[in-house]
């Protein structure tokens, strides 16, 4: 039997649930600091660019599913996800 389980238990715990006393301060990791040097300015400048994206073709692509014009071949489409999961050869 398991014992424990309804809602005598301690409930989740979470950043509000600190202990008395104790002084948890937040500690600024690399990413709140800033850009240390080249390589972190160029992540930082593809980051602020946005995932590269074609937004005229998601769109013509959205239409189509409303549409019900859009083919959905079900064995293609897990070939694919399945070659994504192998080692490649």
């Amino acid at each position: 039997m398991i014992d424990g389980v309804g809602k005598s238990g301690t409930g989740a715990i979470g950043p509000g649930r600190a202990e008395k006393g104790s002084s948890l301060a937040p500690v600024a990791g690399p990413a709140a600091r800033g850009a240390d040097g080249p390589v972190q300015s160029a992540v930082l400048g593809l980051v602020a660019g946005g995932a590269p994206v074609d937004s005229a073709k998601v769109a013509a692509i959205r239409t189509a599913i409303a549409e019900g014009r859009y083919p959905v071949d079900a064995n293609r489409i897990a070939e694919r996800m399945i070659a994504l999961d192998l080692p490649q050869r």
